[in-house]
């Protein structure tokens, strides 16, 4: 009796592995994806590299007139805005 419940037992076993792997062969294989992901890399700046002007007001005396200092101020001044331009445009190309 303990035979025949074995071999009842080791045949349900049996059976239910083999639909088991009967299971596993009807699927379909696995499909290769290609999935496109963007990432940002850093990547190095190269800007025009901005070249310090020379100042007006480096050469300017004690001994100069006050119109001409004013002139040489001023001069001086506009220089200043069109390097501070170059730089913000140097800078603009790295964004």
């Amino acid at each position: 009796m303990n035979d025949t419940n074995d071999s009842k037992i080791f045949q349900k076993v049996f059976l239910l592995a083999g639909l088991l792997l009967a299971g596993c062969a009807a699927q379909a294989p696995p499909q290769d994806r290609y999935v496109r992901v963007e990432v940002p890399v850093q990547v190095p700046c190269w800007a025009p590299e901005v070249a310090v002007p020379p100042w007006v007001a480096a050469d300017l005396r004690k001994s100069d007139s006050l119109e001409v200092k004013v002139r040489v101020l001023l001069a001086e001044r506009r220089q200043r805005i069109g390097y501070e331009k170059q730089l913000e445009a140097a800078l603009n190309a790295c964004r």
